[in-house]
C-alpha cells in the first residue's frame, strides 16, 4: 500500500510517501492511524491527533470508518486552512 504525507504530517513523519505492508488487522482507515502512531516518535507525532487527519483513498476523500482496499494509495493530510 502507497502512503503519501501532506504538510505537517509529512514534516513530522520525514517522509513524503513510502510503500507499506500492512498487518491484517489493519482494516479501516482509523485502524491505520492506530497502526502508524505506533511505528515510533516521528509517527507518533504526527498521529497525535488522528481524529483531524484528513484521508484520501485513491483520491477520493475517505471517512475515518472506511475500509481500506487491498492496493492503491492513502493520502493523508492535516485539515485545511485558506484564505
Amino acid at each position: 500500500m502507497k502512503l503519501v504525507y501532506f504538510a505537517w504530517v509529512r514534516e513530522r513523519i520525514g517522509l513524503s510517501d513510502e510503500t507499506v505492508t500492512l498487518p491484517a488487522d489493519v482494516k479501516t482507515v482509523t485502524d491505520l492511524l492506530t497502526w502508524l502512531k505506533g511505528r515510533g516518535e516521528n509517527y507518533e507525532a504526527a498521529m497525535e491527533r488522528p481524529e483531524i487527519i484528513r484521508v484520501a483513498i485513491n483520491q477520493e476523500h475517505a471517512d475515518h470508518s472506511t475500509p481500506l482496499p487491498p492496493h492503491g494509495e492513502i493520502a493523508l493530510f492535516p485539515p485545511m486552512t485558506g484564505g
